[in-house]
């Protein structure tokens, strides 16, 4: 029986934290009101560490407030249990200590009977390791997980919680930074979107764009006012293989004819490019605990800006980032409908005693369902022969994507 749960969300921030945690609260006081819960802070750091909020009578009667916000109100952290030399540095275990056997015992002096993680691959891969190593070593505990990524390259998962709200918020962001395109002739506008390997939320940000752009009622070109000009001019996934120098002269031609040009540019496209780049001047890539690589310290952003700005030659250049801008939103109406789903179905899981992550599953007909933490993976790559995506580069004049030669580096 079921006496009492503990929540944690960990990894990146996504439009959906927060409403899954008031999601999560509010099933288990419509259906089993009387289990307690308790949230560690900042995600397996507060695991460890044993440090947790506790859910009040007051939390309970307000967590519906939670769905308003993004964020996450118990606060995240990058944390990877099988990394014991990472978490010795940083403090949270001791020479020597297995952090899964810390974590557990943990677990068990909280008197925690379910664990429910909020995360995207790393956090559920590392939540599957946790649940390993419970049930190998006889630990009575359930794990539960809730798929959160931006970047939506879980696999299996056909949607990943808060996705479709960093697209559609990126796109708000981009109405703006492209607003500059007459700050300066010849300028060339860079937005650089999240999703490191996956081209997903950048394909998604454009398309979202684009359906701005056509609902325009109307555009006064004599005056400057046009919709070449405030359109997207080139859209570069990871998955696609992106010709350079094919590139530069076609949007030369629109540098000429329109005065500025604009790209979509995903923060992993062209990445095995730089990093080679990188290593063949001697630099050092720098990776995180996980061994990806610190997009921030990269910039892939300015070093396609460099190379476009030189190619075009572009007057001004601006390079904008709207990843952090769009992570921390609030959860849009089609985000809080699926969260819904998840948050109903993660806890009537739990009580169930049936581990898993909860998604729909894209080898299964997309049915939502509680999927084996075995078959959780990170690196979905985006389909770049969707339809929808074929058409919207045709709409911007953008040859088809063929496929990258070379899979991205995770």
């Amino acid at each position: 029986m079921v006496k009492k749960v503990a929540l944690l969300t960990a990894g990146g921030f996504a439009p959906c934290l927060s409403s899954a945690v008031g999601g999560l609260i509010e099933r288990y006081t419509e259906v089993a009101p009387d289990v307690e819960i308790i949230a560690y802070k900042h995600g397996y750091q507060g695991l460890l560490k044993g440090d947790y909020f506790t859910v009040t009578p007051e939390v309970r009667e307000n967590a519906a407030v939670l769905h308003q916000f993004g964020g996450s109100p118990i606060g995240n952290s990058r944390v990877k249990l099988t990394n014991a030399a990472d978490l010795v540095k940083r403090g949270l275990v001791e020479e020597g200590a297995d952090p899964l056997k810390v974590a557990a015992d943990r677990l068990v002096a909280d008197g925690v009977d379910v664990l429910h993680t909020i995360g995207g691959d790393d956090t559920n891969t590392t939540a599957a390791d946790l649940a390993a190593y419970l049930h190998e070593n006889d630990y009575d505990l359930t794990v539960v997980g809730l798929p959160k990524t931006i970047d939506n390259d879980v696999i299996p998962i056909k949607q990943s919680l808060g996705a479709w709200t960093a697209a559609e918020q990126g796109a708000g962001f981009a109405r703006n930074v492209i607003g500059e395109h007459n700050s300066g002739s010849r300028m060339l506008i860079i937005h650089e979107v999240m999703g490191r390997n996956c081209g997903w939320l950048t394909a998604a940000t454009a398309q979202k764009y684009v359906e701005w752009l056509d609902s325009v009622p109307a555009w006064v070109p004599e005056i400057g006012l046009s919709k070449d000009a405030w359109g997207v001019h080139a859209v570069y996934v990871p998955e696609a293989e992106i010709d350079i120098a094919a590139e530069a002269e076609r949007l030369n031609k629109v540098m000429d004819e329109v005065g500025n040009v604009t790209i979509f540019l995903s923060e992993g496209a062209g990445l095995d490019s730089i990093i080679a780049e990188m290593e063949k001047s001697g630099e050092e890539v720098p990776r995180d605990p996980f061994g990806h690589v610190k997009l921030d310290k990269v910039n892939p952003g300015a070093w396609f800006g460099k190379k476009f700005a030189e190619m075009l030659k572009a007057e001004k250049v601006m390079v904008q980032k709207s990843g952090y801008y769009s992570r921390a939103a609030a959860a849009n109406d089609a985000d809080l409908a699926l969260i819904k789903q998840c948050t109903d179905l993660a806890v009537d899981s739990a009580l169930a005693g049936k581990p898993g992550v909860i998604g729909q599953d894209e080898e299964a007909g997309d049915v939502l369902s509680v999927i084996d933490f075995k078959r959780i993976k990170g690196g979905k790559p985006f389909d770049i022969q969707q339809p929808w995506f074929g058409q919207m580069l045709e709409q911007i004049g953008q040859p088809a994507a063929v496929a990258a030669q070379h899979a991205p580096e995770h």
